[in-house]
């Protein structure tokens, strides 16, 4: 039984993630991604797709971008 590390329920189907050698116990896809997924430079929504980036930052779609004044990024060609 694992104990979630955002929200601290014990669940026996909870799960691990790995990333850069840290490890992390979740019950739910919602408390991973609340913790995980990056945040749009833009908007400040959850990041859960691939996300477009320009320069250092990660933005939710190529709108977003574009109002923070990233003209060359595109959803589609």
């Amino acid at each position: 039984m694992g104990k979630c590390h955002k929200c601290g329920n014990e669940y026996d189907k909870s799960f691990d993630i790995t990333i850069n050698g840290d490890t992390y116990t979740y019950d739910s896809f919602e408390c991973a991604i609340d913790e995980l997924a990056p945040r749009c430079a833009h908007c400040d929504c959850r990041i859960i797709g691939h996300g477009v980036q320009a320069n250092n930052s990660i933005y939710c779609c190529a709108s977003c971008a574009r109002h923070s004044g990233e003209d060359e990024l595109v959803d589609r060609v």
